[in-house]
C-alpha cells in the first residue's frame, strides 16, 4: 500500500503528520523537504502580461460562459 500524506518537519527535524494514521506495523517511507512557498516558474510570470491580454477580453468571457453554473 502507497500512501501520501501531508506533514510538517519542526526545526529539531521532527516529523509530524496532517493527520493521523494506523499501520498493521512499522513501514518504510520516503520524505521530500518543499519550499515554504511555492516557487512561480520565471516562464509563467513572463508570459502571464501576454497571455492576460489575450484572456480577459468580453468575446474570451462570452466563449466559456457555456462552462459557468451560475449563468
Amino acid at each position: 500500500m502507497i500512501r501520501t500524506l501531508e506533514a510538517t518537519i519542526d526545526k529539531d527535524g521532527r516529523v509530524h503528520l496532517s493527520e493521523p494514521i494506523q499501520l498493521p506495523q512499522a513501514r518504510r517511507a520516503i520524505v521530500t523537504i518543499l519550499e515554504e512557498t511555492p516557487r512561480i516558474p520565471s516562464t509563467a510570470q513572463l508570459s502571464e502580461e501576454a497571455l492576460a491580454k489575450d484572456w480577459n477580453r468580453p468575446e474570451e468571457d462570452e466563449a466559456w460562459t457555456h462552462l459557468d453554473p451560475a449563468q
